[in-house]
């Protein structure tokens, strides 16, 4: 049994992490957490400690770390405002444990470059949850582009469209400095799928970027790919708002949808369990989506110009 603190204890995916200690057999012995509406430990784990000031955590976890040996923290799970996963994996490294991080792992790719030098400093490694890596569809896809010629290449769309009510703008999932921009908070792990599956980037063009919306194109080895991404619930398709949903997601490759929308439950389950197991994803997995959304937000957009995507011109 690993011993586990948790950093974002109140946030959205929290839980999902919770729930993936508890399934692997695992136990949470600290969590931190400015805001105090946790209630959800008591459903995994009502004895954990936990801290509303990052001192008092930083304190518990020290203490922990100089004790006996099964008393010191093994992994801490990052849950955490986009913009706070550095220094908190940072935290965690220097503090003896490995890090386990939500995506996106940092906002620039130059993040990664000094995590790299602190897991040399310390011996400990950083994780990150890229969970489509793990969903059947995604990995039975990459098989099939893998089996045909290496130069051969698909045609795909993405579209995902997330509704979000008038708080996330005034969250800090609406500051770009703190998430990063739409491209990197709802769009990151997409695009490491993309990378996954396909192959290096080639060629990143950006069509439109505003606060509720972005779009582009990439193109990788084996893949021309258009995207889009949205939190505007006037985006989402009127067949589809007619059934009650607020949120669609999309991928077709050369005309052919992928259904990857269930399965989704228990990715952080799986996650852990590879990360368990010694076969997480680490640092160097990461670069190309984190330098692709850093790309994006930096862009200057080029309109309806070239090969964008059709949700841009309805």
């Amino acid at each position: 049994m690993k011993k586990f603190a948790l950093i974002g204890a109140a946030g959205y995916i929290a839980p999902r992490h919770m729930q993936a200690i508890k399934a692997t057999g695992n136990e949470l012995v600290a969590a931190y957490d400015p805001n105090d509406s946790v209630g959800i430990i008591d459903s995994h784990f009502p004895e954990a400690h936990f801290f509303t000031e990052f001192e008092r955590f930083d304190r518990h976890v020290d203490k922990l770390h100089r004790q006996a040996e099964n008393k010191k923290i093994d992994f801490m799970s990052i849950c955490s405002p986009n913009y706070l996963h550095d220094s908190h994996m940072r935290f965690a490294l220097r503090s003896g444990a490995d890090a386990i991080c939500e995506k996106p792992l940092v906002l620039n790719p130059w993040n990664i470059d000094g995590l790299l030098e602190i897991e040399k400093d310390t011996g400990h490694k950083v994780n990150t949850i890229l969970q489509l890596r793990v969903h059947p569809a995604i990995v039975a896809l990459r098989e099939k582009v893998k089996s045909q010629p290496r130069d051969k290449k698909y045609e795909v769309d993405l579209t995902y469209i997330t509704s979000r009510g008038k708080w996330y703008l005034q969250s800090w999932k609406g500051d770009i400095n703190k998430s990063g921009g739409i491209a990197t908070n709802i769009g990151v792990h997409f695009f490491d799928m993309l990378h996954f599956i396909f192959g290096d980037l080639q060629q990143n063009i950006v069509h439109h970027v505003s606060e509720t919306k972005s779009s582009g194109f990439l193109e990788y080895e084996n893949a021309r790919v258009r995207w889009f991404l949205s939190i505007d619930l006037e985006d989402v398709p009127a067949d589809i708002l007619a059934t009650g949903q607020r949120t669609f997601r999309s991928i077709t490759v050369d005309g052919e949808d992928i259904e990857f929308s269930g399965g989704f439950t228990d990715l952080h389950n799986r996650s852990y369990e590879q990360i368990l197991a010694g076969n997480g994803f680490g640092l160097e997995e990461n670069r190309t989506a984190i330098s692709t959304v850093a790309h994006i937000r930096d862009a200057q957009p080029i309109g309806l110009q070239g090969d964008y995507h059709p949700f841009l011109s309805r």
